[in-house]
């Protein structure tokens, strides 16, 4: 069974189904850069799927990919057309969500045989904002648990917080500097630029640029941290959290989108009020004085990940869907 794979570059999603193509027999993806949503219909020229046996892709120009008689699978691993996002958004950004996004998600989910999301809170908002009454399957992704794995993590003078992640305002990134300046003496925030490496002109000396990191090479990165910050905004079912968790870290992020359903609050990390600095600020203050509360949340977030967001997990369930697609 062979399935292809139309994926923009410079996402998660794109991490994504490349693990599945190394993990499962037949999968192709075929990636376009992402200047190609400027101009959609080219889409069509660029990856020819004639020979498929299922397309997999994600809604938002699923609809340019559809080939007579064969299904086509969708994957939700974000939304962004709801009003909540709007304040999010650049001007383009808003305009292009109201009208050709929207026509292209609704035409994908008419044409596709089989919807996913990477999350409850997606799948949810999907049904809401787009009144979609069939089934979307929920798949939660899943992490290399043996690529990324907890450390003995030893003693430091200091304290090191991880960002990673797109510089953006929906990351929370313009955050960042005030966060960092009221944090307590020997805390340091360091920030990975994000798949798309963007840098960002910030005026805090203090925060450490790690550059634009390979996803190969992030393994090491979480394990010369002690604590993994996210400040987000709007999230489908985020790598990076999953990839702190697995690698034995406590997480400080924000209590919004489908954070609950990775992050326990209080047992895991902390789940701050959406935009709240000074609450940032005290829980990330409150894991750092502890070297005890950073070792029993890193704990608990890797028995969690194995648990209930394992790559095999995640693998086995793209595998039985496509099998039911095709038989």
């Amino acid at each position: 069974m062979k399935i292809v794979s139309p994926m923009t570059y410079g996402n998660g999603a794109y991490v994504v189904h490349k693990v599945l193509e190394s993990r499962l027999p037949g999968y192709q993806v075929k990636g376009y850069s992402p200047r190609f949503e400027f101009c959609p219909f080219l889409m069509t020229f660029i990856c020819r799927l004639d020979t498929a046996d299922i397309v997999h892709t994600t809604p938002d120009y699923g609809y340019l990919f559809e080939q007579r008689d064969t299904p086509l699978v969708v994957t939700f691993h974000n939304f962004m057309l709801d009003r909540f996002m709007q304040s999010y958004s650049s001007l383009f950004q808003r305009i292009h969500y109201r009208t050709d996004l929207r026509y292209f998600i609704r035409k994908a989910l008419e044409r596709a045989d089989m919807v996913t999301s990477v999350s409850n809170f997606t799948a949810n908002l999907v049904r809401e904002e787009l009144g979609y009454r069939k089934e979307i399957r929920v798949i939660y992704n899943g992490v290399d648990l043996k690529r990324f794995s907890p450390v003995r993590r030893k003693s430091n003078t200091s304290i090191k917080v991880l960002f990673a992640g797109n510089l953006t305002r929906r990351k929370g990134a313009d955050l960042l500097p005030e966060i960092d300046r009221r944090l307590n003496k020997g805390i340091v925030i360091q920030y990975a630029r994000g798949l798309r490496g963007r840098p960002h002109n910030f005026t805090s000396e203090r925060l450490i640029d790690l550059g634009s990191i390979d996803h190969a090479k992030m393994p090491e990165v979480y394990r010369q941290a002690d604590i993994l910050l996210l400040p987000t905004v709007r999230e489908g079912l985020p790598l990076v959290i999953m990839e702190a968790m697995a690698s034995g870290l406590p997480v400080v992020s924000t209590n919004c989108s489908s954070l609950p359903e990775l992050i326990t609050d209080g047992e895991g990390g902390f789940l701050c009020e959406l935009g709240n600095i000074q609450d940032f600020v005290a829980k990330i203050n409150l894991i750092a004085d502890s070297e005890q509360m950073r070792r029993e949340m890193g704990e608990y977030n890797r028995e969690r990940a194995e648990r209930y967001f394992s790559l095999s997990r995640m693998v086995d369930n793209y595998q039985e869907l496509f099998n039911e697609v095709a038989g």
